[in-house]
């Protein structure tokens, strides 16, 4: 007999599992269908910062893979069509037609949740003003780009300092915005430590972005015509023909909420390895809507990834498929730029490293990115800690120029396979001059660790 595959979210996890599943599973075993609230479908989120600043030309060339293609591939991907409750005992779910306005149950024998996040929208006065913008989705991203291209001024304000934030900082930079980085925290980048974020905010600052830090937003102002004139903070008021919001992200599981179930300290779903929601045996879940098991930790996190959501997707339409395959974790490596500043980061920092209770040793390191008498070398920073009594990696952090970001990969399959500092400093790394120096800056910040550790007793 055929069963009913149901998807609810047409991104990342939710396609990467229907298009698994439908691998291995044809039209007369499965059938598929799939409900996004949006128009596109399997497009790069992480790409719309690169659109807006006009690095990526076109809005499709983000689209991995259209929902014409999607249905082409027998996958029922139904668009502008938002699923508003789940019964999980009576194996359906609700959805809206959003164009006509309409309600149908849908009937499921297996059932993906994939909803995503949504973006933190404090409730401030004048935060939904005309010209205030989230950046989260396609049609975000083209809101932005029409809000920028009909705006009088060229005065921007983003608030928040973390990844997006920074991203959209240089985009609205490239479009000839003068721009204001408003933050809670000490220093921009809060998944870096303080000493690490200062030099992410003294390179902002030689770029022309003015970042005000620990700058707590009260109101957004708005002018006679009801458009957003200015943000205002606990101390000041900064003038602002554009609003762009990049304050994190928060998992989207009200339905699952509703649906009783089970959710985790962060708000998102908790499954098993094979992503199953825990207790229900034809429910899965991945991508942002889910918390992961960091693996250094040893407890769950929200990883909002889109290398995430991918991996989960394969490894649910896998099981969905009839064979099988698990996620085991992340270690919590992310990296970003800002204008030619590279960003990277994986593992613990120090306060995830006190607040799981693990005594460390933390050592920092100046390098270049190549032999330093070859053209080109730019100079680098990484920060590494290990723990105090065995010595195992628990995180680095970088930050540099050209060649800087990629490195931290090293660092992440080191945790990954939980190696001591002491083992990493035999790694045989590639070496040449156009490309590293005899020691690379990830072993250079191994030696001394190793050392530290030593010291430490």
């Amino acid at each position: 007999m055929r069963e009913r595959l149901v998807v609810i979210g047409g991104d990342a996890a939710g396609m990467s599992a229907a298009s698994q599943a439908r691998r291995l599973r044809g039209p007369e075993e499965l059938e598929i269908v799939a409900f996004e609230r949006g128009r596109f479908s399997s497009y790069s989120a992480c790409g719309i910062p690169y659109w807006v600043g006009g690095e990526v030309a076109a809005r499709e060339e983000l689209i991995a893979r259209s929902p014409e293609e999607h249905r082409a591939r027998g996958i029922g991907l139904r668009t502008r069509t938002e699923v508003t409750a789940i019964d999980v005992a009576g194996r359906r779910v609700l959805a809206r037609d959003l164009a006509a306005g309409t309600e149908s149950w849908t009937g499921f024998d297996k059932l993906v949740i994939a909803t995503g996040a949504r973006p933190r929208r404090p409730a401030l006065p004048g935060i939904d003003a005309p010209g205030v913008h989230g950046v989260q989705t396609l049609e975000d991203g083209q809101a932005l780009l029409d809000a920028l291209a009909g705006s009088p001024g060229r005065r921007a304000v983003v608030v928040g300092a973390g990844y997006i934030g920074v991203e959209m900082a240089e985009a609205l930079l490239h479009r000839g915005y003068e721009v204001t980085v408003l933050h809670r925290g000490e220093q921009p980048m809060a998944t870096l430590d303080p000493d690490m974020g200062r030099l992410v905010h003294r390179a902002m600052d030689g770029l022309g972005i003015v970042t005000v830090a620990s700058a707590e937003v009260t109101e957004v102002l708005t002018g006679p015509d009801g458009r957003v004139r200015a943000v205002a903070t606990d101390a000041a008021e900064y003038p602002a023909d554009v609003v762009v919001l990049g304050m994190g992200v928060v998992p989207e599981t009200s339905l699952a909420r509703e649906a009783g179930l089970p959710l985790g300290a962060h708000g998102g779903l908790l499954t098993d390895l094979a992503m199953r929601v825990r207790g229900h045996e034809d429910v899965w879940a991945g991508g942002d809507c889910v918390e992961v098991l960091d693996l250094v930790a040893n407890r769950e996190r929200h990883v909002p990834l889109g290398t995430h959501a991918n991996k989960q997707g394969q490894v649910i339409g896998t099981n969905v498929g009839g064979e099988y395959a698990t996620f085991p974790g992340v270690v919590g490596t992310a990296v970003s730029k800002v204008c030619d500043l590279e960003i990277a980061r994986t593992g613990l920092r120090e306060k995830d490293a006190r607040a799981v209770g693990l005594r460390f040793v933390s050592v920092t390191v100046e390098s270049t990115s190549r032999a330093g008498y070859y053209p080109g070398a730019a100079p680098m920073t990484v920060k590494m800690l290990a723990e105090r009594r065995s010595g195992r990696l628990l995180g680095v952090q970088i930050v540099g120029r050209e060649g800087a970001a990629k490195r931290v990969d090293v660092a992440a399959v080191a945790l990954t396979a939980g190696m001591t500092v002491e083992a990493m400093t035999a790694l045989d790394l590639g070496y040449a001059p156009p490309f590293s120096p005899v020691w690379d800056p990830v072993l250079v910040a191994a030696r001394k660790a190793t050392a530290a550790v030593r010291a430490a007793g």
